[in-house]
């Protein structure tokens, strides 16, 4: 198999609740991360074998997802609350083979566009804290 269409993939909302109940974010046309990195710490010593530099892995970093999406201003309103919220909520990344990234964010950014010869848009930023569970 060469590949998956993306055709389908969502951007989920947790509400916080206990149950929680994710909701799909309405009209993402697209979604990128996360950007998942890790730091390398140098271990690098005198009598390293023969003169080469050495590592060991150090903190990793779920980094940002970013989505892009044809902006409702009534239908997305709660993503601006987010904006304002200082606790990280938890969203879900669902892919089409129902793959599904849980994560906990903080939104980081919003920021619409309202062209005069194109639709209404937002872009999303999204910083991941902790680790992302894929499952």
């Amino acid at each position: 198999m060469a590949g998956i269409d993306a055709f389908g993939t969502q951007l989920l909302r947790g509400d916080g609740g206990t149950p929680e109940i994710f909701t799909a974010i309405a009209n993402v046309t697209s979604i990128s991360g996360p950007g998942l990195s890790r730091e390398t710490i140098d271990v690098t010593a005198h009598d390293s074998p023969d003169g080469w530099m050495e590592f060991v892995g150090g903190l990793k970093d779920a980094g940002e997802v970013s989505a892009d999406i044809n902006y409702a201003p009534s239908k997305h309103d709660t993503l601006v609350a987010d904006f304002d919220d200082d606790e990280p909520r938890n969203y879900q990344l669902v892919f089409p083979d129902s793959t599904t990234w849980s994560i906990q964010a903080i939104l980081t950014g919003f920021e619409p566009e309202a062209p005069y010869d194109d639709k209404l848009a937002a872009s999303l930023t999204f910083k991941v804290t902790g680790k992302p569970t894929l499952s």
